[in-house]
């Protein structure tokens, strides 16, 4: 039927619709338009609001003569709460045994301005109940509880989102904290405003004049190290503040810094993952100091197993070098880098029977699986640069 007849003949079954009168007067323009919260938004969120009507247009209707409006409420103001100084994350694993040595320690700092964030990663044991029963009144402590193994990184990565500290200080479950590690940590942080990480001294628990780290190297080859591990503690890299990064054990780390680098790569699970961190730091521009009275003291290993970390180590440290290392400096220490990943290889292969060398072996070989993964992250990683060669290769080692 034409449009003609259609006014010619309606529909008897059409709804007939009263006429809306509409004064001389009155504006033409859309009554939401005009809106004071329309008008308010930006563009886009403008065309997300028509959206939104024109999609519930049909389940809206008129307000009746007996509809009351809520009455307005007020409220108090929100309180101003300050964010304390540090956020200590303890990342935790069936590490029953450890934690009444760690949180004692925490419990008697001289500066008192952190939290505690307790992140549990599923663990089997009453880790759980016992901080809660015994530090959740002496501590500012705050308890997260993973319903399923995460691994070590994304546990950390995930208290990380939830901490309020200024800096975010990674602890392992398996130290004690000197009476004043905070209080030196505090200190240099004010002292170093343009470093992203801040190193802890972490001496041997069980031998306390002995060095388990004094910040972290990179060498020219693409392997971290421990700077004077298994030294005897006599104060002598105290003078030597700069470092290539800091021991995930006892290290903080500027939330700025943190959330500008996306925190710990999860696809590393644990191991080698603050020393990638600290690679994309540098590479940022950022520099990584060394805290010599700032003391924790460290069970090396007890949190895991040799073959556990030799799976890990081997891996890692290929996707490492792999996403960090820039090209130039690649090339010019190829040989070195290969030398070493080859050393490692024939020394698993001479002790292949034990479980750690089959274990390093399988890591180096999924490492290599793993590389386009790992070489996609490097495009991202080195357009966002801004350390030149130069300086990058001045933070590298040439020390084994």
């Amino acid at each position: 039927m034409s449009e003609e007849n259609k006014r010619k003949h309606p529909d008897p079954r059409a709804k007939k619709r009263d006429p809306i009168e509409i004064p001389l007067n009155a504006s033409r323009t859309n009554a939401v338009v005009e809106d004071e919260t329309y008008g308010a938004l930006r563009a886009d969120n403008r065309v997300v609001m028509r959206h939104n009507i024109a999609l519930n247009l049909e389940s809206f209707a008129a307000s009746t003569e007996t509809f009351a409006p809520r009455p307005d409420r007020l409220f108090p103001e929100l309180k101003r709460v300050r964010p304390p100084f540090f956020s200590v994350i303890v990342p935790n694993f069936n590490g029953r045994r450890h934690l009444a040595t760690l949180f004692d320690a925490l419990c008697v700092q001289t500066f008192e301005d952190f939290e505690v964030v307790f992140i549990d990663d599923a663990s089997r044991d009453d880790s759980v109940a016992f901080v809660e029963q015994n530090y959740g009144q002496r501590l500012n402590l705050r308890v997260i509880v993973n319903r399923e193994n995460m691994g070590f990184v994304a546990s950390v990565n995930a208290a990380a989102d939830a901490a309020r500290g200024r800096l975010l200080v990674l602890l392992n479950n398996d130290t004690e904290p000197a009476l004043d590690w905070t209080a030196e940590l505090a200190r240099a942080v004010c002292a170093h405003p343009d470093a992203a990480m801040i190193a802890s001294k972490l001496l041997l628990f069980d031998e306390r004049n002995r060095l388990h780290t004094s910040g972290d190297t990179l060498g020219l080859d693409g392997i971290p190290r421990n700077r004077g591990v298994w030294e005897e503690d006599r104060g002598q890299y105290d003078h030597k503040i700069d470092v290539f990064g800091g021991c995930g054990g006892a290290v903080a780390i500027r939330r700025d810094v943190w959330l500008s680098l996306g925190g710990f790569d999860e696809s590393f699970w644990m191991y080698l993952e603050d020393a990638d961190f600290a690679f994309r730091a540098q590479l940022s521009g950022w520099r990584a100091v060394f805290a010599p009275q700032a003391k924790v003291y460290h069970k090396v290993s007890s949190s895991g197993g040799d073959d556990l970390s030799s799976y890990y180590v081997g891996r890692n440290t290929i996707w490492m070098i792999a996403k960090n290392m820039p090209s130039k400096l690649l090339w010019r220490n190829l040989p070195k880098v290969l030398k070493a990943q080859l050393q490692i290889a024939i020394d698993a292969l001479r002790n292949i029977r034990g479980k750690a060398a089959q274990q390093r072996l399988r890591g180096q070989m999924a490492g290599l699986l793993g590389l386009p993964a790992q070489l996609r992250k490097r495009t991202l990683i080195q357009r966002r640069r801004w350390a030149d060669d130069d300086t990058l290769a001045s933070r590298l080692t040439s020390r084994k």
